[in-house]
């Protein structure tokens, strides 16, 4: 088991910024705190950076830590809605909710609508194509760093896989994949000097990146109304279930989502996947020997491992008691997944990486309920052939260096990880 530093409960602030910038080992042995002794814990609100867009003061929230709670809250959306916000700790106006969170900002009936109307155009047809483009992207990458003999691994890797493989089912063109891949980092990057320079209007850049994909997206299904291809945006913007069809507002939010959801995370799992395997040699050889008898496990174990999506929100739509803690209306409660993911009670040695784990029953989709990941299927098939293609083509690449962490609350990022590799012959 990793050693982790023993924290008192009252010794951190899940709400200041700064404690998401400490190091792995204090986060972990922060949320193994809560866990034994504060397991639904108060916070006050996070302070929001200044900004011409007003923002009021919101009531705090609870901090949800243990797997149970998390899993119990995520099956019962009728208590603990989504509406008011899944992915926010902060209230936004209703309209900027559902253009930053489509579905994930919805509740019933209208998330079951959204849901169906997208899940038809993921036919098997559109499936099939996907996966056949997920072995030749990754390919195309590994091809393109292969004789450099090290590089960014996030940067030159991870990242190009999902955001070429969701650009290219939208049929967004070639020349959009730097203004899409910036734009994706702005949105989730909290604030993370690198993406916005101090000093300035951190929501109004948030707002900015967020319509320049809205007007992307826009214009695309302008073009692909009158001009249909075999693309997924084609698909979306002629889709009819039971009479029902996407207006407009509504495609321009799922393309935000599903760049924001399916890029981001997928290129984290990649990275943090790196990360681990170079920190766990014994388990990377494990892999190895048996790749595809492991795949399905090992890849379980990353997304376990890294928790891509640190949090979601739901709001108490009526009084209720979870664990003995009572909730009033209006009540805000934040399921950590990074924390139900290593929950002893759950998870057998749960801070050693094993990529042959079972059971795994981890959140990092979320838990079940109607919100878990759509896109579930298409993150595992990446991170998997991602993988089997690296370990044919490089296969002794590893980390060379720290890698640099975003500074979030909400996605546990990397950045930047220098690796180093020798081509098979």
């Amino acid at each position: 088991m990793t050693s982790l530093p023993t924290l008192p409960v009252e010794g951190f602030d899940l709400s200041d910024l700064e404690f998401w910038a400490q190091p792995w080992e204090v986060r972990e042995a922060a949320f193994r705190a809560l866990r034994a002794g504060r397991p639904i814990a108060y916070y006050e609100e996070p302070e929001l950076p200044p900004s011409s867009i007003p923002m009021p003061p919101g009531r705090g929230y609870w901090a949800l830590t243990r797997y149970a709670d998390v899993v119990e809250v995520s099956r019962h959306p009728e208590l603990y809605c989504s509406g008011q916000s899944g992915s926010t700790i902060v209230d936004m106006p209703a309209e900027l909710l559902e253009f930053f969170g489509s579905m994930i900002n919805m509740d019933d009936p209208r998330h079951a609508r959204l849901r169906r109307i997208v899940s038809a155009a993921f036919n098997p047809r559109m499936v099939r194509s996907v996966e056949q483009s997920i072995e030749r992207v990754a390919g195309e990458i590994i091809e393109r760093v292969a004789g450099q003999g090290e590089c960014d691994f996030v940067t030159e890797v991870a990242a190009r896989l999902p955001l070429k493989v969701i650009c290219d089912m939208m049929g967004v063109a070639e020349r959009d994949y730097d203004r899409v891949f910036h734009c994706s980092n702005v949105i989730l990057s909290s604030g993370d000097p690198e993406y916005i320079p101090e000093g300035t209007d951190v929501l109004v850049t948030f707002f900015d990146a967020a319509n320049e994909l809205a007007s992307l997206m826009d214009d695309l299904a302008g073009f692909r109304t009158e001009h249909p291809t075999d693309d997924l945006t084609s698909d979306l913007v002629h889709a009819n279930v039971d009479g029902e069809s996407l207006s407009r507002a509504e495609l321009s939010s799922f393309f935000i989502l599903l760049l924001v959801a399916g890029n981001e995370t997928t290129r984290n799992a990649i990275s943090h996947g790196l990360w681990a395997l170079t920190e766990h040699p014994d388990q990377r050889a494990a892999w190895q020997a048996d790749f595809e008898g492991a795949a399905p496990t090992a890849v379980d174990e990353i997304v376990r491992w890294a928790s891509p999506v640190i949090f979601m929100r739901r709001t108490v739509t009526e009084p209720a008691v979870l664990s003995g803690q009572e909730f009033d209306v209006g009540d805000k409660v934040i399921l950590f997944y990074n924390s139900a993911n290593r929950d002893e009670a759950v998870f057998d040695d749960p801070y050693r990486f094993d990529v042959l784990r079972q059971p795994n029953p981890h959140v990092g989709f979320g838990a079940p309920g109607p919100h878990f990941c759509l896109g579930a299927h298409l993150a595992r098939r990446e991170i998997t052939v991602m993988y089997r293609e690296l370990f044919r083509r490089l296969p002794d690449v590893s980390a060379t260096g720290e890698p640099s962490r975003l500074r979030s609350n909400f996605i546990n990022g990397i950045k930047h990880l220098p690796c180093a590799f020798t081509p098979a012959p």
